[in-house]
């Protein structure tokens, strides 16, 4: 948080675009903004094998109501969710194309990406890459595949209040303090001048 950049969040962005076979990840939390959503989406579309592990039992319900919000857009996109069956799943790992892996404490949310001091080790062909994959295959064994019919069908005011936390998720309202002070900024100038 003491940076401009991102670096978490740039860093996956980038492992995501760049995947060409397969991109599997493991995540407690799937609280994700546009542009990580947007990336999944191509990277799925344009046939890379995209798999998440998120729990089946929740440590949060809110934040497993907000994960499960984004299940529907991203399956549509052929993007394979998992749900650890046997308890709840802390894992942040993502492994792509058998050369890189990243473990580390970042999740894919908002918080760990922009507000937490998060870290990661980012790998070039590890030598426990191969470990690594043979536990996401274990993991994913023991995990349902959730499919469309399997997601279920939110009342209204759930629905609102999901968007809502979404709309005024950390991320977003810095984006909107920015641009109202932006706003402010200008007003006090042109009213400057008068």
């Amino acid at each position: 948080p003491l940076y401009e950049d991102h670096v978490g969040e740039n860093t996956y962005l980038n492992l995501i675009n760049q995947a060409n076979k397969y991109l599997y990840i493991t995540t407690p939390y799937l609280i994700i903004d546009y542009n990580m959503i947007h990336s999944l989406i191509l990277a799925s579309k344009r046939g890379v094998d995209v798999k998440i592990i998120v729990p089946h039992i929740p440590d949060k319900k809110i934040i497993s109501t907000i994960t499960k919000s984004n299940y529907k857009v991203l399956i549509e996109a052929g993007v394979e969710i998992y749900e650890y069956l046997p308890g709840f799943i802390h894992s942040k790992t993502i492994l792509t194309d058998d050369d890189i892996a990243i473990v580390g404490t970042i999740n894919l949310d908002y918080r760990s990406f922009i507000h937490h001091f998060e870290c990661a080790c980012w790998m070039y062909k590890p030598d426990c890459y191969n470990d690594m994959l043979e536990d996401f295959n274990n993991t994913i064994n023991k995990s349902k595949c959730i499919k469309l019919e399997d997601i279920p069908k939110h009342r209204l005011i759930k629905r609102l209040f999901v968007s809502l936390i979404k709309l005024f998720s950390f991320k977003n309202c810095l984006t909107i303090c920015f641009a109202f002070g932006k706003v402010a900024q200008s007003l006090i100038l042109h009213s400057n001048k008068l």
